[in-house]
Order: C-alpha cells, then structure tokens, then sequence
C-alpha cells in the first residue's frame, strides 16, 4: 500500500516515468488548472493506464517548427526539453471513447523519450532544479510583477502578500500574447529571478492579451 502523502496534489517523485501528451502552444505551469479533451485513441489509452496508475501525465510544447506537421508514429513532434507534470484533479467521461480531463500542474520538469510498447509516448523527467531568488532580488521584482498581473486581468485583485515571484512570473506569462518561442525561454529558465525579468521584459513588449492557447481557460490556485 502506497503512503498517504502530507500535502494534496502530492508532490512528484525525484525522477519518475510519466505519459506524455504533446500540445501545440501549451504550457502546464504549476499550481494552475489545464483542462483537457481527450478522444484521439492513443490518448485514451494513456488516460485509461494513467487511471489505473499514478495519476500524472506530462504536457510537452511541441516545438514551433513542428507545429502543423503531419507526423506518424516513426517521426513523432518534438517537444520543449522543460515540460509541466500534472495530477488529475477530475474526470469526465463524455461519450464512447471520449474524456474532460481537469489536470492540475505540479512542477517543471527536465524530460528525456523513455521507451514504451503503448500506443503513447512515455518520458524520463526530474523536477527542474530551480535557481531560488534572494532577498534583494525578490524585493525588487514583486511589485513590478504584482503591478503587470494586475494590469492584464482583474480577476486577481485579490492576490495574497505572499504570493511567490515565481507564482507571479507565471501568472503574468499566460496572459501575454508572446510568439511561442519567448514564451518557451521563460518556461524553460530555472533562474526564478531571470525568469521574472524575462516575463517582465515580454509584458512590455508585447501589450495585447492573448486568446487562450489552449482552447479552454486555465485556472490558477496561486496559494501553496
């Protein structure tokens, strides 16, 4: 029997095998909400074995140049080597074959193809060892970061004091309308200080909103 864990979503292990789920234009940050459906049937499959299992899947941004493609099974998308690892919070099964799944965003993760003889892909991944901001550094960037997130969405007013910068970074990131490859650098940055300033830079260089990138709105649990 597997132990209970002190904290719900438990934390991902040190290194782990995990499904992976290759979308265009996604991101997976933590602490935030992806929903998602399912029905293509190498994916239901995964869903169904993940069910039965640990309950994570990966989401890997497949890379710009490969968005479009047609591929098969000998030449799958590539994806960001940096990718979120998520639990499922919920499920719904819709129909024959076909799935809403509400996939809460632990960590970033260093991933790496592992081998699998489903129908799916299947990852090595290990939680990114990120570089913690110090004192100064995290004084100086709060307020600049606390002040864009309010700038782009009034739906987080109410944002506790204690929010992390790097809870901040991310928040301020889904809501730029940034060519995917900024977007990428950021997500993929370890340093928590250089990310914000990378999120910083991209807000004021690209002022619009974007349309959601993943088709359905992502929810954000910004407290621990």
């Amino acid at each position: 029997m597997q132990p209970v864990p002190d904290r719900w979503p438990p934390s991902a292990p040190r290194k782990s095998v995990a499904p992976l789920f290759p979308l265009p234009g996604a991101f997976l940050y933590p602490r935030t909400i992806l929903p998602l459906r399912i029905f293509e049937p190498r994916y239901v499959q995964m869903l169904e074995d993940v069910l039965d299992g640990p309950g994570r899947i990966v989401i890997g941004t497949v890379l710009q140049p490969d968005v479009g493609r047609i591929f098969d099974e000998d030449h799958p998308p590539n994806v960001l080597s940096i990718a979120g690892i998520g639990e499922i919070a919920r499920h719904e099964k819709l129909g024959d074959d076909e799935y809403l799944v509400l996939l809460y965003g632990q960590s970033r993760v260093a991933i790496d193809e592992a081998p699998c003889d489903r129908l799916y892909r299947k990852v090595t991944c290990t939680p990114l060892a990120e570089i913690e901001a110090t004192r100064e550094e995290v004084s100086r960037l709060d307020g600049p970061l606390r002040n864009a997130v309010l700038e782009r969405t009034t739906e987080l007013a109410n944002l506790p004091d204690d929010v992390p910068i790097e809870i901040l970074s991310d928040l301020l990131c889904q809501r730029i309308a940034a060519p995917q490859p900024v977007l990428e650098e950021i997500f993929a940055e370890p340093d928590v200080a250089c990310r914000g300033q990378l999120a910083l830079a991209a807000h004021h260089r690209f002022p619009d909103r974007p349309e959601d990138r993943s088709g359905s709105p992502t929810q954000v649990d910004p407290g621990s």
